[in-house]
């Protein structure tokens, strides 16, 4: 049986894309209390169901697929410029395809608004209108209002007119941020980019028999089952090693393992490999808030994911990545290797010298990457220990010298030193999870 929250959920995916909504209207329309409602609008939000947008509020938009995650509603450019809706909000839900910086000539201009367009401009008002009859929104720029004319048309054209305080270069830089943003995220494996909708879970149910279980084995060879209730709700995991000595006729309620661990399908792929080989389980039940089993994934599943993702073609670099770029791969004498870069003023702390953050991530990047030349597998950071540290100013060069002191199947540990001017100033121990191909 569906819970309250579970069923507001059901009722929002189901209303017509652009509907407004409120915690009022659900807590009297569903006999709810306006608390539940409420978590639940915000439950509904995470899942990009809706979005809400100061002075406007809730409204339904069409949820985007992964390979879509960069292309932004309207409503979501509001809450990136922190705007004002002045007109059209009734088209808020709606999907902008491109947007086009309005600093030349109107005639100019004009050629390149398209329909699904979002027009960055100053208080022009000839150009607030045309584009909005050309199907194209509009963000006006540095404060201004739209005219009585323009907020009216907006309104019959369902298209929005944003107003906000920045400049327009800063918010087409917030703008381009956010879809940045994005196509980092995009690139990053999740537990539901694993999940197929079409192939429900197997499980077992708390009041099967043992002899139940092994009818499954028989029929799917698989040797562990998540075990749910009437509901649907995971209670626990259920194995061969789990009934060994057990009669046919126990109930499994009595034999599985209970509380066991989940992850959710918003949690990284990275992470669940991570919890699998720490924990040394093969497989993991996937829930969701309200802990109802919704998939499994195997360890050898994760895996193979995050290698086919390893061979794509990455999109948008990340923190980590502008900060290794500056370092060169050199070999030394022995044959031993060593990162060699210079201190740049975006890796410096406000004093001038190299921020704790941005050394940490590159001894953890020479560690993986020494690791790399012995374990053709992936790995997850599990411990740093920075037991020495000196300060490294501005413009100096520094070198980076990892050491395997220890590599078995499961974890490898590498030791790092860090030099400037042949003076140790940095030492570091890096204990990494490997997960094998």
């Amino acid at each position: 049986m569906a819970t309250k929250h579970e069923k507001i959920l059901e009722y929002i995916e189901n209303l017509e894309i652009g509907h407004k909504i409120s915690v009022r209207q659900i807590a009297r329309e569903l006999g709810v209390s306006e608390g539940t409602a409420y978590r639940a609008i915000k439950d509904a939000e995470n899942q990009g169901l809706v979005s809400t947008v100061e002075r406007v509020g809730t409204v339904r938009i069409e949820k985007k697929h992964r390979s879509k995650i960069e292309r932004l509603t309207f409503a979501e450019v509001v809450n990136i410029v922190d705007g004002q809706v002045v007109g059209g909000s009734t088209g808020l839900h709606k999907t902008l395809n491109k947007f086009v910086i309005g600093a030349m000539k109107l005639e100019a201009m004009i050629r390149y608004v398209e329909p699904g367009n979002l027009l960055i401009v100053g208080n022009r008002d000839n150009a607030h209108r045309i584009s909005l009859e050309r199907g194209a929104a509009v963000l006006i720029t540095g404060g201004f209002d739209a005219t009585e004319e323009v907020k009216r048309l907006a309104d019959q054209l369902e298209l929005p007119v944003i107003s906000c305080t920045y400049d327009t270069f800063t918010v087409a830089a917030m703008i381009n941020r956010a879809i940045y943003d994005r196509l980092i995220k995009k690139e990053i494996l999740l537990v539901e980019d694993m999940l197929n909708p079409e192939k429900p879970p197997i499980f077992l149910r708390l009041d099967d028999r043992v002899s139940r279980f092994h009818e499954s084995v028989q029929e799917t060879k698989h040797s562990r089952y998540p075990v749910v209730d009437a509901n649907g709700k995971l209670h626990g995991m259920v194995t061969a090693k789990d009934v060994v000595g057990h009669s046919s006729d126990e109930r499994i309620e009595r034999v599985m393992t209970k509380n066991p661990i989940t992850v959710t399908p918003k949690t990284s792929l990275a992470a669940a490999a991570h919890e699998m080989v720490w924990e040394g389980i093969e497989l993991l039940p996937v829930v969701n808030t309200q802990h109802h089993l919704l998939g499994v994934i195997s360890r050898q599943d994760v895996i193979k994911s995050l290698q086919y993702m390893q061979k794509q073609p990455q999109v948008g670099e990340t923190i980590n990545d502008l900060i290794v770029k500056g370092f060169e791969e050199v070999k030394e004498r022995g044959g031993e290797l060593m990162y060699r870069g210079v201190v740049a003023p975006q890796m410096t702390d406000p004093l001038g010298n190299l921020s704790t953050g941005v050394l940490t991530a590159l001894i953890t990047e020479a560690a993986h990457r020494r690791l790399r030349r012995q374990h053709r597998g992936d790995m997850v950071t599990d411990n740093l220990t920075l037991y020495s540290l000196k300060p490294v100013q501005l413009e100096r060069e520094i070198h980076i010298r990892p050491r395997v002191i220890e590599l078995g199947r499961k974890v490898g540990k590498v030791d790092v030193e860090v030099y400037h001017d042949s003076q140790v100033v940095a030492k570091a121990l890096v204990t990494a999870q490997l997960i094998e191909r």
